[in-house]
């Protein structure tokens, strides 16, 4: 079973198995699928650009005669060079095909699955990592340091620092897909060019607002104690394609900043004053579902909500096919119990 994981990754896409020529990219993060998907590309053939190099197929299509994939994959260029093919798998199955070409000694061909979230029991992940000349590749949501090394390395690129305030709310606000994440950054660059240092305005100018991802009426939905809300943004995250885990997310950090007022605002700090002086600035939109929750939880029902928060991080790693039912659960339940004294 080959489904390789963490630095293994790393280190086949940083020199790609020539044994392993069939790989299956899959996974929530479309950007991040493309992304290795061009650069395994880009690395098997001489000539990106040439139409007899690079072989394009549609998955669904190919599902009805699954056997043109190994046609495709024997086919000898009639001037010689480096082949590869690029597979866009849809919701039809080829996995015939794949097991059939698993079998065949391929010579300077690359094949290139790309997919989205697929099930340990969908055939075409199971063809590709039992297979021994295939490998699959999860392409899961930046996590935490992932996404730190993404930032420091686009902005040294640009020869810009990175002010304290403008990473938090960096970090906040990228995430869910690899390539909007980038394309963010590579926006930031250039707005902050001279500069020298990105700071926090720099941010909230070119990033919050482009890269909006209709998280913040759902966690606010939930601590303001209005279900219907929550139910009904969730879903709209999901049909754009929002991971769970970035709401989630979301949530935990909106808990431990709302447990870090309540504990200002017990010690006779005013709310007004809590809600103004924070970072990243919370919009003006916002400041009436947060005062709510304010009222809804004391600093020890936050402490419970953290916990509850971290529960179902924990669950959704853990049953990644269940993400969006755990993460909806969570916040529905937030909601439901947030006028609940005690």
């Amino acid at each position: 079973m080959v489904a390789l994981r963490g630095k293994e990754i790393d280190a086949f896409l940083a020199r790609p198995d020539p044994g392993r020529p069939i790989i299956l990219l899959y996974g929530p993060d479309a950007g991040l699928v493309r992304e290795r998907a061009n650069a395994l590309l880009a690395s098997a053939v001489d000539d990106p650009n040439d139409p007899f190099s690079l072989v394009r197929l549609d998955g669904d299509e190919l599902s009805a005669e699954p056997s043109r994939l190994v046609d495709e994959a024997m086919t000898i260029p009639l001037f010689g060079g480096r082949r590869a093919i690029r597979v866009r798998a849809g919701s039809r199955s080829f996995a015939s095909g794949v097991d059939t070409l698993a079998e065949q000694p391929l010579k300077d061909c690359r094949v290139v699955i790309e997919a989205g979230e697929l099930r340990p029991e969908s055939p075409l992940r199971k063809s590709c990592e039992r297979a021994k000349t295939a490998v699959a590749i999860a392409c899961y949501p930046d996590a935490e340091r992932d996404l730190a090394k993404l930032i420091d390395d686009e902005l040294r690129v640009s020869n810009l620092k990175n002010a304290q305030d403008a990473r938090a709310s960096l970090m906040a606000l990228l995430g869910g897909d690899r390539q909007a994440s980038r394309n963010e950054l590579r926006k930031l660059a250039l707005y902050a060019h001279g500069k020298g240092e990105v700071t926090l305005d720099d941010v909230m100018a070119v990033v919050a607002d482009a890269s909006e991802l209709k998280i913040d009426p759902i966690v606010d939905g939930a601590f303001a104690g209005n279900p219907a809300a929550v139910e009904t943004e969730f879903a709209k995250a999901m049909v754009a394609g929002t991971y769970p885990g970035m709401i989630i997310s979301a949530a935990q950090r909106q808990a431990a900043w709302l447990h870090k007022t309540a504990l200002a605002a017990a010690d006779g700090t005013p709310v007004s004053t809590l809600l103004d002086s924070g970072f990243p600035r919370l919009h003006f939109s916002r400041k009436g579902n947060v005062e709510t929750a304010l009222r809804n939880f004391s600093a020890a029902r936050l402490v419970s909500i953290i916990e509850q928060l971290a529960v179902a991080a924990l669950e959704m790693r853990k049953q990644a096919s269940l993400a969006a039912v755990i993460a909806q659960r969570a916040l529905l339940s937030i909601a439901v119990n947030a006028k609940r004294r005690g």
